[in-house]
């Protein structure tokens, strides 16, 4: 985001990625494609080249090839833990390294460092799963997969004291603490009283505008300028006090997790209904606010 990057909440380590993947090696046809994810009955995983078992079936998800992230990283001797009220599974693998996965978020927390991965994880009777190829590169691990024997074959990559992810070749936006409280308090006046997903959609029109070049480029000029935001002028933004959805929301949409995607105007309906807004184009309707672009 050219002349848009704004300073991170920590410093991420700069990286060298040594672990290349060949995408090729999880294709699998089109026909299995599909809005919902797909059981793959017959797949096995081996490691090492002997035959293990996971606590759940691989799956195909938008053709790709996913496996129960807690299964898998027990096999490889790491500790999970599951946090419900975060939708957040961590991992602590046996060198040390602490990896951070959300439901639906794209960025990947390994070592406090952000990466954005290329799918997102999902939750399928009650387990997380995450795309293969990442949570291998993530366990320190190669991995190929046989189309014609339905098993994926895992390697485990040793004497590396300095790992690092493929997945470091990918570093995610930066943010600061600053942005950060200034956009959980824009959220928290304009949507506390929304469920979780109204949050994170009021969140994401705030970036979406950061990335268009009809509005301005940081997260403080979009909430300050012009009069879309009321409470940026009267006081309120400056006493708002967000609740620990809005600051969950928040965090996600930092993190890439966007459900009105180009959307950059929301209203209330029943408040803003006047010509202007009946002329743009709507997104979703989420809780009582109207999304559009």
């Amino acid at each position: 985001m050219s002349g848009k990057r704004i300073t991170q909440l920590c410093h991420i380590r700069s990286v060298i990625p040594v672990l290349l993947f060949v995408v090729s090696m999880f294709f699998v046809p089109q026909s299995l494609a599909d809005s919902s994810p797909v059981v793959l009955e017959e797949a096995a995983v081996t490691v090492e080249g002997e035959p293990v078992t996971l606590k759940a079936p691989l799956r195909i998800h938008n053709d790709r090839l996913y496996v129960p992230a807690a299964s898998l990283a027990t096999l490889f001797g790491a500790s999970v833990e599951w946090d419900q009220d975060n939708q957040e599974i961590t991992i602590v693998t046996v060198h040390g390294n602490e990896i951070v996965l959300g439901i639906g978020v794209p960025v990947v927390y390994y070592d406090g460092a952000r990466y954005v991965m290329d799918a997102v994880p999902f939750l399928e009777e009650g387990r997380t799963y995450v795309p293969l190829r990442h949570a291998a590169d993530l366990l320190r691990a190669k991995v190929a997969w046989d189309q014609e024997g339905q098993v994926a074959e895992l390697i485990r990559i040793d004497g590396e004291e300095h790992y690092v992810p493929a997945l470091a070749a990918h570093e995610a936006e930066p943010y600061s603490e600053e942005d950060y409280w200034l956009l959980a308090k824009l959220t928290m006046v304009e949507a506390g009283y929304e469920g979780y997903e109204g949050q994170l959609a009021v969140a994401n029109v705030i970036l979406n505008r950061v990335k268009d070049p009809r509005f301005p480029d940081t997260i403080r000029d979009v909430i300050y300028s012009g009069k879309q935001f009321p409470p940026a002028h009267n006081g309120l933004l400056d006493e708002a006090k967000p609740n620990e959805s809005v600051l969950k929301a928040v965090k996600d949409a930092f993190n890439g997790k966007n459900n009105v995607q180009d959307a950059v105007y929301f209203h209330n309906p029943r408040v803003s209904n006047g010509s202007y807004w009946k002329s743009l184009e709507t997104v979703t309707t989420i809780g009582n606010h109207r999304f559009a672009k």
